[in-house]
């Protein structure tokens, strides 16, 4: 899979902008603040419809403007695909092969990405909040299910948290309207749980490899999905099912007291074990990013066997986070078989490493400043 070309109008802070792709390396470099993340992040939001950097599309769209427009053509191994998404202060609109898409899951999927930023090292060592949202955004690309299993349950968990506090409050006594949201929230929230397990197991499979190939063998890496249901390796979705309904009727009682739901995948997070010890809290800083590092590049493989086509992988300035032995590293992964897009503001740390010779654009204030192909 790769990216052939980019248009995008009305963006960030670019007006309009249209490139062609034509080598598996592409290199954005500008100085800070010209606009060279914002281009990696019209292709994030080309592939999910969304932003990594923030939940308020408006953002997005340039100053006075009514909306802003991301247009890119996908080579996959026997087809081309059109994609197109409208940014709109009333919402967002997407299409493929120019037919509008209702559904967001007939879209995502399209364009696999798999995006790199200096705040993704903190996976490890940040939030689990962080962690569930790698989790969410993930397994999303390669499972349209999930999308919406994943939606559901947050809107039934938002309705039932609401409910939970007037039971409180004593404005309302519909015990009844509580069993059917616990069961609403039982269904979907199941089948989310049961597709994270999975999904952590294939992870550990592939960053473990890596993991080891990165730390010469002297370092083995477990991954463990940690949730508030009992049981963190369920057989079915029934099991989990179950657990999950068993569960919920053991803390009834403290959810009324504190007034929202305890148990469920929003409250879930992945920990991850170096030589059998918790590198989040005993790690050094080394081993932490090594980690974040084998997480990351492990999506590569895991997106080629589930969907039959690599990602596009999008590095934003991590080059500059990372010591010569992991940026080896991470070239050494990435050349010849996947097509990526990086930001710098030097090739020193880039061009000479690479056995490929790369594709640049240079980016000035939101424009672009001269090509070299």
């Amino acid at each position: 899979m790769r990216l052939n070309n980019l248009h995008i109008r009305n963006f960030r802070n670019y007006d309009e902008l249209s490139l062609d792709f034509h080598k598996n390396v592409v290199i954005f470099m500008g100085e800070n603040a010209q606009g060279k993340t914002n281009l990696l992040e019209s292709i994030y939001a080309l592939a999910l419809t969304r932003s990594h950097r923030t939940n308020n599309e408006q953002e997005l769209i340039q100053w006075e403007k009514e909306q802003a427009f991301i247009k890119g053509n996908v080579q996959k191994e026997y087809t081309k695909v059109p994609l197109e998404l409208f940014l709109t202060k009333k919402g967002r609109k997407t299409k493929v092969n120019h037919m509008e898409q209702k559904k967001l899951s007939s879209y995502i999927g399209q364009l696999n990405v798999i995006l790199f930023a200096p705040e993704d090292l903190s996976l490890v060592k940040g939030s689990p909040q962080g962690r569930r949202k790698f989790l969410d955004m993930e397994i999303g690309q390669i499972d349209p299910v999930y999308l919406y299993e994943s939606a559901q349950y947050q809107k039934i968990l938002k309705q039932r948290n609401q409910y939970l506090k007037q039971l409180a409050e004593h404005k309302q006594t519909d015990e009844l309207y509580l069993d059917i949201l616990s069961e609403q929230l039982i269904d979907h929230g199941s089948k989310v749980l049961f597709a994270r397990q999975q999904f952590v197991k294939q992870l550990e499979y592939w960053a473990n490899q890596l993991h080891q190939k990165i730390s010469q063998s002297k370092e083995h890496l477990t991954i463990i999905y940690r949730s508030s249901i009992p049981g963190d390796h369920w057989a079915d979705e029934q099991t989990v099912k179950e657990t999950y309904a068993q569960e919920i009727e053991q803390v009834k009682g403290k959810e009324r007291l504190r007034q929202v739901t305890l148990a469920g995948p929003h409250r879930d997070d992945m920990s991850f074990l170096v030589n059998e010890k918790d590198v989040q809290t005993f790690g050094s800083q080394g081993q932490q990013r090594t980690t974040a590092l084998s997480v990351k590049l492990a999506e590569i493989d895991l997106i080629k066997e589930e969907t039959g086509e690599y990602p596009v992988l999008l590095l934003d300035d991590v080059m500059s986070e990372l010591d010569d032995s992991r940026q080896l590293h991470l070239l050494e992964t990435i050349e010849g078989k996947i097509q990526t897009f990086l930001t710098t503001t030097t090739l020193k740390q880039v061009k000479d490493k690479m056995s490929v010779e790369p594709e640049i654009f240079y980016i000035r204030q939101g424009q672009l400043e001269g090509e070299d192909v």
